[in-house]
């Protein structure tokens, strides 16, 4: 079974009930949730060997998000503890027309001010067979840049496959910051995951004939993008997510992945959303888990988008789904029936 490393942010989510709007409820729900933790705790449960660096502050809501990973399996050794805050998000659900609201709240976390000190990564790739990380983490500030360049150098030291995906936070910053960084990242990066926006707003490199606003997507328009990436990196795969937003409930999920000579397609999935959030997350960690596994490439790309697509059904940032629920949908049951 191999180990996988993520490093990034967890935050606390506050949201409120249901399709509340900000305020239109007196409660908030609390619970934790980041791309990297995310899919730290969906290859726990898959079995796997999963373990989540970060910066936490000691206190106890630092100690509550430690509590959350540890509740499904993950290895939270490595987590430094320090700093006064933990990063939140609010979180507003959209409905019909009326797109969902994130507001950020992040500034001076523990991680965000921590230093490449507090990271020990000969420590933490011992063993190691995969580190993930996201275009998030790098987006918090400068030194988080050298950090994510220190693990990323220390992970080939170690012969460790790394994967990326984009993700692309204009909120974070700019779109010339994260090509700069990006673009140092990158040369160490085996398997890029990204989607319809991403490629273009980071390294300027769309899908021609596509418009996600108005629900187009050309498919063949993906085979290139993948190819540029591929071929400007160097990476041994490329994952799209192909999404047709029909309105904030109703979506169509596929994922395509090119592995230097095919381009493998999965199934279109026809999405009613409980909670979008952590959808990519939630493909990237069935990506990483099918290529640890040995998949061939159709069966890699079918088994990542069923995950994402599960996760759509579920509230929270965490996909919680087992790898035999996985495989059934992406096996072709995708009636929804009552199990007995």
């Amino acid at each position: 079974m191999g180990r996988i490393v993520t490093f990034g942010e967890i935050m606390l989510r506050l949201a409120p009930n249901g399709y509340y709007r900000f305020f239109q409820d007196d409660q908030l729900q609390a619970t934790f949730g980041g791309g990297e933790a995310n899919v730290s705790v969906s290859l726990a449960n898959y079995g796997m060997d999963s373990a989540f660096v970060t910066k936490l502050p000691e206190h106890a809501i630092g100690q509550g998000a430690v509590n959350a990973l540890r509740y499904f399996g993950v290895d939270t050794g490595f987590i430094a503890r320090g700093g006064d805050r933990i990063g939140i998000y609010f979180l507003e659900k959209g409905a019909s027309q009326r797109g969902s609201v994130c507001i950020y709240d992040r500034a001076h976390s523990a991680i965000s001010e921590s230093s490449p000190s507090d990271y020990d990564w000969d420590a933490i790739f011992d063993g190691a067979d995969w580190f993930h990380f996201t275009g998030i983490t790098p987006a918090l500030g400068e030194n988080l840049v050298n950090i994510c360049l220190d693990a990323c150098k220390a992970a080939h030291a170690h012969g460790v496959k790394i994967s990326c995906d984009l993700n692309y936070r204009g909120k974070l910053w700019t779109r010339d910051q994260a090509r700069a960084a990006m673009t140092k990242l990158c040369e160490y990066v085996d398997v890029c995951i990204s989607n319809e926006e991403d490629a273009k707003d980071v390294f300027g490199i769309e899908a021609e004939g596509s418009d996600i606003t108005g629900g187009v997507l050309n498919t063949e328009g993906y085979k290139s993008v993948a190819k540029q990436l591929a071929d400007r990196f160097g990476f041994e795969k490329v994952a799209i997510t192909l999404r047709t937003s029909i309105s904030a409930n109703d979506n169509d999920w596929q994922g395509m992945l090119y592995d230097g000579s095919d381009y493998c397609f999965s199934k279109q999935y026809h999405l009613h959303i409980v909670d979008r959030v952590g959808g990519g997350d939630s493909f990237g960690a069935g990506l990483i888990y099918s290529l640890v596994n040995g998949f061939g490439t159709q069966d890699a790309i079918e088994f990542a988008v069923a995950a994402s697509a599960l996760k759509h059904s579920i509230e929270g940032d965490f996909n919680r789904v087992s790898v035999s629920e996985v495989k059934k949908l992406a096996g072709g049951d995708a009636s929804g029936r009552v199990q007995r």
